[in-house]
């Protein structure tokens, strides 16, 4: 595929994107490069209408194909929440910190035992013609009940995944990349992008 435009205004999903679909995309833009771009609010039906809505809306507006990203994190603990409200937990425009705290204090007292968690993300790709194609990525892990480590942005300090001992806030990017929840999406993605372009 020629161009694919990103459907996210979040500066570090938009990295992660287009690092992950190098090599399979001759270009990908986001809508840095398109500010005057407008998503749509984000709804509490599913992470799936969510991708396909934003896809939907950047490539009508870009005419180009785009791709539109929801993801979140689900807490055993807390019977799947933030999960779709991930980024607006601790209320709408707060940022990762704000977040983080929330979580935080919505486990206090609740054993490393009981701190079992996914992220999950869902990708939509709305290509040529208005054709949808939808992939999901599951990470499984667990919360830490402080933050660790710089990289990475919204609960990655607090997240880590199952078979590490660090968090993804202390992953490589090309660690992380390669078992995170938008990695395995797009690495569903890449493959079928290069089936349908053979």
């Amino acid at each position: 595929m020629k161009r694919i435009v990103l459907a996210t205004k979040n500066r570090g999903k938009a990295e992660e994107l287009a690092a992950m679909l190098a090599g399979v995309v001759d270009e990908v833009a986001s809508l840095a490069d398109y500010p005057n771009v407008t998503l749509p609010a984000e709804g509490a039906a599913s992470y799936r209408e969510n991708a396909i809505a934003k896809a939907t809306a950047v490539a009508q507006a870009t005419g180009s194909p785009a791709v539109g990203d929801d993801s979140g994190l689900e807490v055993d603990a807390l019977d799947g929440a933030p999960g779709i409200i991930s980024a607006r937990f601790a209320g709408e425009g707060a940022g990762d910190a704000a977040n983080n705290a929330r979580l935080l204090d919505s486990l206090r007292g609740i054993p490393p035992a009981r701190r079992g968690a996914r992220f999950r993300c869902v990708l939509a790709l709305r290509g040529a013609g208005g054709r949808d194609t939808v992939m999901e990525g599951v990470c499984p892990g667990r919360i830490l009940d402080s933050p660790r480590g710089v990289e990475g942005f919204g609960y990655d300090p607090l997240f880590v995944p199952d078979g590490e001992e660090r968090t993804f806030a202390e992953l490589p990017p090309d660690v992380k990349n390669a078992i995170s929840h938008r990695g395995r999406a797009v690495a569903a993605l890449r493959a079928w992008l290069a089936s349908s372009s053979s």
